[in-house]
């Protein structure tokens, strides 16, 4: 009897979390708690005394299963915990998500990021995410209007080592949900126009960066190198 693929347990894995997430969120009232902050409020709510467990599960799950909001999840569990608490949860889950995604795509393969990614996003990023790497996900997931979790998976069928991937997730993730923690937690309260200038400002240092940045990157190394 011949061995079983290599990539079998992690196919086997990915159609139980899938699918499994998908029916439970859809079970449980999770897409129609969408139409509001307080009804997803509420819905997190109904699940106490796990409501924080289940809260990380969702942001996980954010990750995941597209499309699940995770910056508005975030504000719905800052009113819910307070900012602090849903913030470290909401970080703890999607880095978590990120490299589960990243891990999946490496093991199964394009077969696997065809069917989560359209064709489309993949023929945009996949070839910038292979020649621009760190320098192009760092900021990609530092800056809002990026597909984030889409680029987590995308990022698997590249060369990037797992550790480095671990790292830049840690380092650039979390910035986007915080802000949306201090706003849902009444912490911060950004009015429209400045959240406008703080989007054409975010465009400006990015598409700077883009131009610039494997130049910046060499001569830091350089400069550690001597």
């Amino acid at each position: 009897m011949k061995n079983s693929p290599k990539w079998l347990p992690a196919l086997l894995f990915a159609v139980v979390l899938l699918c499994g997430s998908g029916f439970l969120l859809w079970k449980t009232g999770f897409f129609s708690s969408l139409g509001s902050l307080e009804e997803m409020r509420a819905y997190i709510a109904r699940f106490a005394p796990f409501s924080h467990l289940f809260y990380f599960v969702i942001q996980l799950l954010s990750v995941v299963v597209a499309p699940i909001p995770s910056n508005v999840t975030a504000l719905a569990g800052a009113l819910l915990f307070g900012t602090w608490p849903a913030f470290l949860l909401t970080w703890a889950a999607v880095a978590a998500g990120s490299v589960l995604v990243f891990w999946l795509a490496r093991a199964l393969g394009q077969r696997f990021v065809d069917r989560l990614v359209s064709q489309k996003v993949s023929e945009k990023y996949l070839d910038i995410i292979r020649r621009k790497r760190d320098v192009f996900l760092f900021l990609a997931f530092l800056f809002p209007f990026f597909p984030d979790d889409l680029l987590c998976i995308l990022a698997g069928l590249t060369d990037i080592p797992l550790k480095r991937f671990c790292i830049l997730v840690l380092a650039a993730r979390p910035w986007g949900l915080l802000v949306s923690c201090l706003v849902g937690g009444s912490v911060l309260d950004i009015p429209y126009w400045a959240m406008a200038l703080i989007g054409a400002a975010g465009l400006a240092l990015f598409l700077v960066c883009m131009k610039y940045g494997d130049r910046w990157e060499q001569k830091l190394l350089d400069r550690f190198k001597k």
